[in-house]
């Protein structure tokens, strides 16, 4: 590849200043923006230029995504249910509004601007959200608690089965319609946003994949397929990103 495509990745989770432990000779105690490292890696690695995207004003989303060949929208913390119109549980965990208007304007602003789109978990939420559809906001009150969506074993760890609709865009990329995957979630996809569709669940019927179904790469996992680069099936999902994002940079040039 001549020239690799840039791919952004939305910080979508902060770490706070309360829960910092300083360093004696570190700067003062202040808000970070956090990244897993797993998310770089796997986009390096399937040949993209990652391009971590600070969490910065709403009006500045467009200037952040103009140089950018595709967008991954990351994993982090519950949605502000007042972003789809509704009330929150008693259940929901902790907030970041600022960080949810920023992310669901990273999603609009890409999708006004034709670019490849992979969500992981929270990310495949708030593309969802983004289209205009709402979350179920806590997994234990509408599932059998068949399926442990918030597993205690490690990210590289794959805790459940998920299915795959035999034509979809997601049974192609990842070239099967079963798969074990990992589950560190709390929400999941509800009513879906205009132009989605389902297109794969866990046993307990929930939600784990999302696409469009028209010719652009718009695609929305549950699972975190960027810690699961031990095997030849997950990191299908960054390569097909870079591979939409290198032909988005290529009809641009012509």
């Amino acid at each position: 590849m001549g020239h690799r495509p840039l791919v952004g990745i939305t910080t979508s989770e902060v770490r706070r200043a309360e829960y910092t432990h300083p360093l004696p000779e570190g700067e003062p105690l202040q808000h970070e923006m956090a990244l897993g490292m797993p998310y770089v890696r796997a986009l390096s690695r399937a040949g993209a230029v990652p391009v971590v995207l600070p969490p910065l004003r709403v009006d500045d989303v467009p200037a952040q995504l103009r140089c950018l060949d595709a967008v991954c929208l990351s994993g982090g913390p519950d949605l502000d249910p007042s972003k789809y119109g509704a009330s929150p549980a008693h259940e929901l965990g902790p907030l970041e509004p600022a960080l949810d208007d920023f992310e669901l304007a990273v999603a609009r602003v890409a999708d006004q601007s034709g670019l490849p789109i992979l969500g992981i978990c929270r990310g495949a939420q708030a593309l969802n959200v983004a289209r205009g559809g709402t979350l179920h906001q806590h997994l234990p009150a509408i599932t059998d608690h068949s399926v442990e969506h918030r597993q205690a074993e490690p990210g590289w760890v794959e805790t459940h089965e998920v299915r795959v609709t035999g034509e979809s865009g997601l049974a192609v990329v990842l070239g099967r319609e079963q798969l074990w995957v990992n589950s560190f979630h709390h929400q999941a996809v509800d009513r879906l946003g205009s132009n989605l569709r389902a297109v794969a669940w866990a046993p307990d019927g929930t939600v784990e994949g999302i696409e469009d179904p028209g010719e652009r790469f718009v695609l929305g996992v549950q699972w975190h397929a960027e810690t699961l680069d031990r095997g030849p099936v997950h990191p299908r999902l960054f390569e097909a990103l870079v591979a939409a994002a290198a032909a988005q940079r290529l009809d641009l040039a012509a």
